[in-house]
């Protein structure tokens, strides 16, 4: 997915809320901004948006001299998501199809985005998604690509995110390969994240080599674009996952919510809707 001109505002504001958290003085601050509208003017519509954004974090870790300003917050999302845990594993007991129930949870999670907004509730927007009707849903392939496939590749997106994840994948009675971060980049999962949230018991965890939002295949590692290509099926979380992949053919199964207009307007749904698509290998 390439660029659009409404991403330009949410960069100034990701860089801003970045170099605050950071610890940044105001005079810093400044200078971070007029560097990132420095990077939008030099790089093209072309590219997407988790490639602009790789750009302009890395200069505000470099500028602040913090390799992972988002540390706490991604720490209080794990442990907010732990606390729900044990409640989300009841309602898949009680319910008539755990699957759609745990894909929604997982779902549920993707509000967990400190790249679009400084502030969530994960409670209510659990209570939303629970219940509301998809605006994209391919669950009846994802059952059969399930019943199908030998093993599971995960794209992860974010810390406490992570949690919800980990209760879809109990789901899936097949080995899963989940995939994170191979460095900080926004609230993004790291190993250490993953781990956090109980994935390593559920999941063997690797990272993609990058430390870059989404999946940018020129940035990862030889030793996961290999499994990428093997993968019999693909799970991407988040905006991000989409933003990368969604003109690359793959089996993927693409979970995430639009909390954006862009992203939006690209899969012709709103904002707020709940989405799982399939995207074909060819």
């Amino acid at each position: 997915m390439k660029t659009y001109l409404d991403c330009y505002p949410c960069f100034m504001k990701q860089s801003l809320s970045a170099a605050r958290r950071a610890g940044a003085s105001e005079e810093l601050q400044q200078e971070i901004l007029l560097n990132v509208m420095d990077e939008l003017q030099s790089l093209p519509l072309s590219i997407t948006p988790p490639e602009m954004a790789f750009k302009i974090h890395k200069s505000v870790r470099q500028k602040t001299h913090n390799s992972d300003p988002y540390k706490q917050a991604k720490d209080q999302a794990t442990q907010e998501a732990l606390t729900l845990y044990p409640e989300l594993k009841n309602k898949l007991g009680t319910a008539s199809d755990p699957l759609e129930i745990a894909v929604r949870i997982a779902i549920a999670g993707n509000i967990i985005d400190l790249g679009v907004n400084d502030s969530y509730d994960i409670k209510a927007n659990l209570n939303r998604v629970l219940t509301q009707s998809f605006a994209i849903s391919d669950l009846p392939a994802l059952r059969k690509q399930l019943e199908e496939c030998s093993s599971i590749l995960y794209l992860a997106d974010n810390a406490g995110e992570t949690v919800f994840d980990r209760i879809l994948i109990e789901q899936f009675n097949k080995p899963v390969t989940y995939v994170v971060k191979a460095g900080s980049i926004i609230n993004d999962a790291t190993h250490e994240d993953a781990v956090a949230a109980g994935i390593d018991q559920v999941a063997e965890i690797i990272d993609n080599g990058s430390q870059a939002p989404g999946t940018l295949f020129e940035q990862c590692s030889e030793s996961f674009l290999q499994r990428f290509q093997q993968a019999e099926l693909i799970i991407a979380k988040g905006q991000a996952n989409y933003e990368s992949l969604s003109e690359r053919p793959a089996p993927i199964f693409f979970l995430l919510q639009a909390k954006c207009n862009v992203i939006a307007r690209d899969l012709g749904i709103k904002e707020t809707d709940i989405v799982l698509k399939q995207q074909l290998k060819e």
